[in-house]
């Protein structure tokens, strides 16, 4: 008989159930024995590169490394446009950035990081700037997978994370996890994202809501249009047809993009009949600041749904090329995964190989969305009734 999880892993319709923090009622525990006396450890290193969703799904691996270590320096070396997620961090001490296109930059960060003696760093990531970084530390203890291009250059090497958790799939959340639960620190709560809404974020995002004439009472949607690939991007009208469902719920749709995706905003308030306010000018902690004030968001896969979940926002996004299992939203809070069910899937996403335009994305229907919609609103609803009810 399968067990609950390959169930849940198999079945299109239980895919938006996720297993974040599902085992919070039991003391973590590590995947492995401590590789090394904890005692003598005073600072540690994170290194993760490359995306928002990447860096936000590292947040899970800092909880367990915080409480585990509470007097311990956290230091995350992160690239330079995603370093401000962790504005406000309690998970974290210090954020270093690295700059994009600059060698000579990473020359400098590599001796400032060796001139800095970490006692253990964590190279989350794997590629070649990250690996070579790590050696540069010279760090007593410098951790990863022994799938790495050059894994040489770490002394402890781990077994792949499938092996470690003994599973056949798993998130990216877990993956992460599992090199830091090798070591000895218990993980196996797999805790939710999180991140912390600074109160300048707050107090900029309340005065940009204020010049749009929104009511600070009112409840809204957040809606995310945009996305990194054109796999992974709904049409824009069907998002105006979103923007008209929540606002016939009772919900404000709040629309974000950046500076260089304005024209999907611009099309999606044409195409719509809702009311919508629309933002193009956020930074990363005034979107976790959004996000954390809105009642649902709704969102293509990308970095921005990661830090909706993040932020605790209820969630409902729409997947195309992507693996599920490995990217869906890890949070505790309320949320669906909606797609369409095809045999090309998941696949690498850069373009589609099986048809001339990504039939994965735009065949998700909007009725099933606003029906997801739907249900995690119905869910809230009966949430906030049951507070009520508490002695």
């Amino acid at each position: 008989m399968n067990s609950l999880r390959q169930i849940i892993e198999s079945s299109p319709s239980a895919r938006h159930l996720g297993f974040a923090g599902n085992l919070q009622n039991k003391e973590p525990q590590p995947l492995g024995p401590a590789r090394w006396d904890w005692s003598n450890v005073r600072s540690v290193l994170v290194i993760r590169l490359r995306s928002i969703g990447d860096s936000v799904l590292m947040t899970p691996a800092l909880v367990a490394l915080r409480r585990f270590l509470p007097a311990v320096k956290i230091h995350v070396l992160l690239e330079d446009w995603v370093a401000p997620i962790f504005e406000g961090s309690k998970l974290i001490d210090r954020v270093i950035a690295i700059p994009r296109h600059s060698n000579s930059a990473r020359a400098r960060l590599a001796r400032e990081l060796h001139r800095a003696q970490y006692d253990v760093v964590y190279n989350l990531h794997g590629g070649t700037t990250a690996t070579f970084l790590t050696r540069a530390t010279g760090a007593r203890h410098r951790v990863g997978f022994r799938n790495y291009q050059y894994a040489r250059l770490h002394n402890h090497v781990a077994p792949s994370a499938l092996e470690i958790w003994q599973r056949p799939a798993l998130h990216s959340v877990e993956q992460q996890l599992a090199l830091v639960g090798w070591t000895g620190v218990p993980v196996t709560d797999r805790p939710a994202t999180q991140l912390a809404v600074t109160e300048k974020a707050a107090r900029s995002v309340a005065r940009k809501l204020s010049s749009k004439r929104f009511n600070d009472r009112e409840l809204f949607a957040l809606i995310h249009p945009a996305a990194a690939l054109q796999t992974k991007q709904w049409a824009t009208e069907n998002f105006a047809r979103v923007a008209e469902e929540v606002f016939a719920r009772g919900l404000t749709p709040v629309v974000i993009v950046s500076p260089n995706e304005k024209h999907l905003l611009d099309s999606l308030i044409k195409e719509s009949s809702a009311k919508i306010i629309g933002i193009d000018d956020l930074n990363l902690p005034e979107v976790t600041a959004l996000a954390s004030r809105a009642s649902l968001f709704v969102g293509n896969d990308s970095g921005i749904a990661h830090i909706a979940a993040a932020a605790g926002a209820r969630c409902v996004v729409i997947f195309g090329s992507s693996n599920v299992a490995h990217w869906r939203p890890w949070t505790t809070n309320a949320n669906e995964v909606v797609r369409e069910e095809m045999p090309c899937q998941p696949c690498h996403g850069y373009f589609c190989a099986a048809f001339e335009k990504p039939q994965c994305i735009l065949r998700v229907p909007v009725e099933r969305v606003v029906a997801a919609i739907d249900r995690i609103l119905r869910d809230t609803q009966l949430e906030a009734k049951a507070d009520d009810f508490q002695p």
